[in-house]
């Protein structure tokens, strides 16, 4: 087949969606066409390349070092257009749109999704309101395609020069034990800390790290009971035990309530603080959607606004 004059940005387009998407199905999917349509391009792609680009393999298409080595250009190249040649446009909430989608733990969920949905269906009734929790790769390709507006909470892998970040507030850490507990009074002291039996949450979040790392440095060895990598376990764990469990202070409060048999006591050393910030892709820095979601967060969501309340002094 002769080699085409040009490339279109269509071509383009196809070939970094099948690098992501991974088959040619998949592709034609994402793209709204049909596969006949994502096949042909490839078949033009390959001959003006003069390269297979995409291989068979067990999981789907695999890239050619060519192919890789293109669809890394191509990329670049629609993101520059996707970023400098689109139209501004105003963002109008009360039009309908697709889900406002938000990555958070389960952690974050309590501290951020009630009041967020409340406002968001004020502003935008007829756009719904979209939670997800995804591992680092997942939600850094997520927030690059759009596919997640923000991420809010502890993010520590989104550094890199692809994303922004801003602070919103600074949490800590406070052990819950169940109420009527029998080695445990109004304070928790180094030795109960560490000699009683520990319930540790493993979640997709990332805060627990701060912990582990902080208990790791001051030579602070607990004895681990049970893993779980739910909080929602938590409350009958603690309550029906004299196990202990530390967690970030919003989920202290919230399971601290009467109706789960079980108290907030501070940390018997100086907690490490948990840094919450609002994260978006570079590529959305000045999207007119973005910039509208990211008012609202940081103007519910900061050192003034944060319901959960302040550490008090020396704890």
């Amino acid at each position: 087949m002769a080699r085409p004059s040009r490339l279109d940005l269509h071509l383009l387009r196809i070939l970094v969606t099948l690098m992501d998407a991974g088959t040619v199905s998949q592709a034609a999917t994402r793209l709204g066409t049909s596969q006949p349509t994502v096949s042909g391009a490839l078949a033009k792609l390959r001959a003006h390349f003069d390269d297979p680009l995409f291989v068979r393999s067990r999981t789907g298409m695999a890239p050619t070092p060519r192919g890789a080595e293109v669809v890394a250009v191509a990329r670049d190249i629609l993101c520059q257009i996707d970023e400098r040649l689109q139209p501004r446009v105003r963002f109008d909430p009360a039009q309908a749109h697709k889900p406002f989608t938000f990555a958070l733990s389960d952690v974050g969920e309590i501290v951020f999704l009630p009041k967020l949905a409340r406002t968001l269906e004020q502003h935008s009734p007829e756009t719904p309101v979209r939670s997800v929790t995804l591992r680092p790769e997942a939600l850094t390709r997520a927030l690059a395609d759009g596919d997640v507006d923000l991420a809010i909470g502890y993010f520590p892998d989104l550094k890199k020069d692809d994303f922004y970040q801003q602070r919103l507030f600074t949490h800590h850490f406070v052990c819950l034990v169940r109420a009527g507990h029998p080695f445990v009074g109004q304070r928790l002291t180094v030795e109960q800390f560490l000699s009683l039996r520990h319930a540790v949450v493993l979640s997709e979040g990332r805060s627990q790290e701060i912990l582990e790392s902080f208990l790791a440095e001051h030579g602070l060895r607990r004895r681990v009971a049970i893993y779980t990598p739910h909080f929602l376990s938590i409350p009958k764990l603690i309550a029906m035990s004299d196990m202990i469990v530390t967690v970030p202070h919003a989920m202290g409060i919230e399971y601290g309530k009467a109706p789960y048999k079980m108290r907030v006591l501070q940390t018997p050393f100086p907690s490490p603080r948990i840094e919450l910030r609002q994260h978006w892709h570079t590529k959305f820095h000045k999207d007119a959607r973005n910039l509208w979601l990211r008012d609202i967060v940081s103007r519910l969501f900061n050192a003034t606004t944060d319901e959960w309340g302040r550490p008090k002094s020396g704890d």
